[in-house]
């Protein structure tokens, strides 16, 4: 048996509850890990409260959870990874657990930590392949909603290192910190088309809505194209001609076909070189994993909330 957190209805934080449930056993391609550190997302949230019903449904008893890191204590056929090898990935089963699935494990470098490690993998996938279907270019200008965010960090980080203006809409406690990862930051709220047009140098080529708030309208009107915007947040994109980006397969670059490179490999390796930032706000408990969610419902992080088995 393992420790694991688990709801048997959607609900409040407070339906999570610690459990003991089977031990999990990989199969072809997967490993079973000894989780170190497990990341909650906005999306764990919405599954709980019941929210996303209908796009995930689930069965219950649920262990919640979508990316862990750790190590490798057994593994399936062709499942890429050791014994004893440290990975991170995402999880099938849930994460919010003693012991995980992963499902295509990547390789953990030793100088990145666990909770960063956990933290990457649903984010920076996000972010990587939102700027794959928007086919970013060197030398064009990108605003980013949302820059607070773990995707929105993410996406100026790897947005200014391909070569792009970045401008980007944050809260006012995060405009210092989105401006020093290589954004001109402005506030959001009553006004912000026009501080972005102040703001930016030249026309805004391509809009990324991390924040959900409201943007599409004015985003389809400052690129002059709704296929230039794309929101992973706001479920009124289809009203605006704008595309709403979900899953997890990377994007092909614009124009080509098939599946992208997995970006989860070099991200960890950026990251763990000090060249990609993903900030950690807290960790809890695994048993504590209600007050994590009620902590990040009411916005109270800022930057990635995980959890420590």
């Amino acid at each position: 048996m393992s420790r694991a957190i688990t709801f048997s209805e959607y609900g409040a934080p407070e339906v999570l509850r610690p459990a003991e449930v089977p031990l999990p056993e990989p199969g072809p391609g997967q490993v079973r890990i000894r989780v170190r550190a497990a990341s909650v997302n906005p999306l764990d949230l919405k599954i709980r409260s019941g929210a996303m019903a209908g796009a995930f449904p689930v069965r219950f008893p649920m262990v919640p959870g979508l990316d862990a890191a750790g190590v490798v204590d057994a593994a399936g056929e062709n499942a890429g990874a050791a014994v004893g090898d440290a990975v991170l990935g995402a999880t099938v089963g849930g994460s919010y657990a003693a012991y995980a699935l992963v499902q295509e494990p990547v390789a953990k470098p030793a100088a990145l930590s666990w909770e960063v490690a956990a933290s990457l993998v649903t984010v920076g996938r996000t972010a990587a392949r939102v700027l794959g279907e928007l086919g970013v270019r060197a030398g064009t200008t990108l605003l980013v909603h949302g820059a607070g965010g773990s995707v929105g960090i993410l996406a100026v980080q790897l947005a200014a290192a391909r070569g792009l203006t970045v401008v980007a809409t944050a809260g006012e406690h995060d405009l210092e910190r989105v401006t020093a990862l290589g954004a001109t930051a402005v506030r959001y709220g009553d006004g912000w088309p026009q501080r972005v047009r102040d703001a930016a140098p030249r026309k805004v080529d391509y809009v990324l809505d991390a924040s959900g708030a409201g943007v599409l309208a004015d985003s389809v009107a400052l690129t002059g194209d709704s296929a230039r915007v794309v929101t992973i947040a706001d479920m009124s994109a289809a009203e605006h001609g704008v595309r709403f980006s979900a899953g997890t397969a990377p994007a092909a670059p614009a124009g080509q076909g098939g599946r992208a490179e997995d970006p989860l490999p070099e991200l960890a390796r950026t990251a763990a070189a000090g060249t990609l930032t993903l900030p950690v706000w807290r960790t809890y408990p695994l048993d504590e994993a209600a007050a994590a969610h009620a902590d990040l419902e009411a916005h109270r992080n800022h930057g990635k909330t995980v959890l420590l088995p």
